[in-house]
């Protein structure tokens, strides 16, 4: 016996199956960059502000344990003097995951955090890419709290919901 008082090379009786996850592929579904400065005839070293909004969406695939996980990004830069627009760019970014191993409680959170974060390196690059070769510094996006995201859409999922069921008082 063990000092623990279990007996050696027992196994544990119920072991929770192993979470696997496996990028099968990714890709660009759509991007848009729209560099409005040279539209307008606009040049010069110009301070710029950048807004960021982060939109996920998960999907079920036909065949057993796949999903569909997209990242969609607006980007907006503007002059910090001026709130000129310098350039927009959306992109979807789609990966095809294999996810096994995971309850179904839990599934939902694991796609749209953890799926996410596999994605998001290569996501990141795409950004950068495009807007140096728009002709302006690249943009090197910072980490993405996909959790936080991930809890304000439930936030505001229940508040509607909240919101909806209020009875509606007459005078």
């Amino acid at each position: 016996m063990a000092e623990n008082g279990a007996t050696e090379g027992a196994q544990p009786q119920a072991q929770a199956p192993q979470v696997q996850m496996n990028v099968l592929g990714q890709f660009v579904r759509d991007l848009s960059f729209e560099n409005v400065m040279a539209q307008k005839g606009g040049a010069g070293n110009v301070q710029p502000d950048v807004s960021v909004q982060v939109n996920l969406d998960a999907k079920k695939r036909p065949a057993d344990n796949q999903f569909e996980v997209m990242v969609k990004l607006n980007v907006e830069s503007k002059a910090k003097e001026g709130e000129d627009v310098l350039f927009i760019l959306e992109i979807e970014y789609v990966g095809i995951f294999n996810v096994v191993g995971v309850p179904e409680d839990q599934l939902h959170p694991f796609l749209l955090i953890e799926c996410p974060r596999m994605l998001f390196p290569f996501l990141r690059r795409i950004v950068s890419d495009v807007t140096r070769d728009g002709g302006f510094p690249p943009l090197n996006l910072d980490n993405i709290d996909f959790v936080a995201i991930y809890r304000n859409e439930l936030q505001r999922r229940q508040a509607a919901a909240a919101s909806a069921e209020a009875p509606a008082t007459t005078q």
